[in-house]
């Protein structure tokens, strides 16, 4: 009997946490040492997007413009879409500016989660700690501060479609893109025509939409 109980424990404690990103992906051996994510890579693209930020019951739209303005160096400006600018972000490696907030969004939590958010949407290249295909996708898993973060290439083209951010057990924050389809781009430089940033556990959310020129 206390055999039985001890098995079923185990049994428990290993579903509850098995990481839900993973099922039904197969572990196979790592292909490439670095993943590359090649949106917003190109230094001659003003990426503009139109957006919406929802935060706990509270709503902001407007402009996001996405400039990279040198190596593994981003800046990130949104405004309203009447020009008042919401927030000035810089991104340089590891390194994370804040040039300006409005004083209402200034909440060291609320501020951190962007950081996290917009760092995880931009980074360019990093280390593949495990590697999983599927019939649909190729997933790449890497390190990222004391989580972890899964990128899928759909299976065979090689889009970039999601990026999840996790715990060990549990799914954090989940990025859904649509890649902008143009004969005119090569796959170093994509861009993504829909962005969705989710997160799982508290209410912030962040849609973006590619503002096409005619």
């Amino acid at each position: 009997m206390m055999r039985f109980l001890l098995i079923s424990f185990l049994v428990f404690v290993t579903s509850s946490c098995a990481l839900k990103t993973t099922k039904g992906l197969q572990t196979t051996e790592i292909s490439e040492a670095t993943v590359v994510n090649p949106y917003f890579s190109d230094t001659a693209v003003d990426y503009v997007y139109k957006a919406k930020i929802a935060v706990y019951g509270n709503n902001f739209g407007g402009i996001v413009i996405i400039k990279k303005v040198g190596v593994n160096k981003h800046r990130v400006v949104f405004t309203t879409e009447f020009g008042s600018k919401i927030f000035d972000f810089l991104f340089e490696g590891d390194q994370f500016t804040k040039n300006f907030i409005l004083e209402d969004l200034d909440k060291k939590i609320l501020v951190n989660t962007l950081r996290k958010d917009f760092k995880l949407l931009l980074t360019e290249t990093m280390p593949v700690q495990e590697q999983f295909v599927s019939d649909d996708y190729k997933v790449y898993k890497s390190v990222a501060e004391n989580r972890y973060n899964f990128y899928f290439f759909t299976n065979p083209q090689g889009q970039l479609q999601k990026i999840v951010n996790t715990s060990k057990s549990k799914e954090k924050v989940v990025v859904l893109v649509t890649p902008l389809v143009s004969e005119t781009l090569s796959e170093a430089k994509m861009i993504a025509d829909k962005i969705a940033i989710n997160h799982q556990n508290i209410k912030l959310s962040i849609t973006m939409d590619y503002f096409k020129k005619n």
